[in-house]
């Protein structure tokens, strides 16, 4: 089994890992948790530097009881032009699985079709699935649920905001994006999500799409490779900026999520960022419970 998009999942293997990534939470401290992975290694691939996936990845594996291995472009022969698939099947005869932290989907895609180990999304342009385990386990740490809450995403319409679209229509969950033109999400992820019996009400307005959330949820306007169209998007969002004036729009008790690295001043404000409706640092750490019960569900 890969976890190449959260599609890959039914709604009752998401509650099932989130039920799992609540008791490895609560018994972090827990030694015997340590044999639960023991003697299996992973092999985490990463053309894009990471925080939070790749100390979740290393300190899951260590906590479990296995061992991660970080390997750059620099470190693997696909640096030098061995193939996808070659990459793929001779990893797959040294290690127990594979996360690949990506810029093309296609590029996860392929190793989760040559390997034969489980495959492991850790970020491509077109999906996040590990983050928006996380997400979702903190949405539900805060309400107890998630069918029938309202998730506004404010801002890039980019493959944290498609994972979150596809996720929303698996768990029962109204969508709502507010993202300039040309900045829309993933027409065939609308699509699917749509086919799954999903709600996702694409608006140019932020102050529409954040009326009645209890989730607001945002990310950088810039993301790796975006860099050389900073200066114009930049421009293109300054009207979908998380503050304080937006969220009075939400509910009462809404939470604010960001994936983090947060810029911040742009797509969100400190106010809110370190106000009393952010759970982003509940949800980074939740990055570590959340890859551990996918963890131990690809590799026991």
């Amino acid at each position: 089994m890969n976890l190449i998009s959260i599609r890959d999942l039914s709604p009752g293997e998401v509650e099932a890992i989130l039920d799992r990534a609540d008791e490895l939470k609560a018994r972090r401290c827990d030694p015997s948790a340590r044999s639960i992975l023991a003697g299996k290694s992973l092999a985490a691939i990463f053309e894009k530097p990471s925080t939070r996936t790749r100390v979740s990845l290393e300190v899951a594996m260590a906590d479990l009881g296995g061992h991660a291995l970080y390997l750059s472009t620099k470190d693997l022969q696909l640096g030098r032009g061995e193939t996808i698939a070659d990459t793929a099947r001779v990893l797959s005869r040294f290690v127990h699985a594979i996360a690949a932290r990506v810029y093309d989907h296609k590029t996860v895609e392929e190793l989760g079709r040559y390997a034969e180990v489980p495959v492991i999304n850790a970020l491509s342009d077109l999906e996040h699935p590990c983050q928006i385990l996380a997400d979702l386990m903190t949405v539900r740490e805060r309400f107890g649920r998630l069918a029938g809450l309202k998730v506004a995403w404010v801002g890039d319409g980019n493959n944290v905001c498609n994972s979150t679209i596809l996720a929303a229509a698996m768990m029962g969950m109204e969508m709502a994006v507010a993202a300039p033109p040309g900045y829309e999400p993933d027409r065939k992820i609308l699509d699917l999500a749509e086919s799954l019996g999903g709600r996702t009400a694409v608006l140019a307005d932020p102050l529409e799409a954040v009326r009645g959330a209890e989730v607001v949820s945002t990310d950088t306007w810039v993301s790796m490779g975006d860099e050389a169209e900073a200066a114009k998007r930049l421009g293109a969002f300054r009207r979908y900026q998380v503050n304080s004036d937006l969220l009075r729009h939400a509910k009462e008790d809404a939470i604010v999520l960001h994936c983090l690295p947060a810029h911040r001043g742009h797509e969100i404000t400190d106010e809110v960022m370190d106000g009393p409706q952010s759970a982003i640092l509940d949800q980074s750490e939740n990055r570590l419970h959340s890859v551990k019960a996918v963890l131990e569900r690809l590799l026991v």
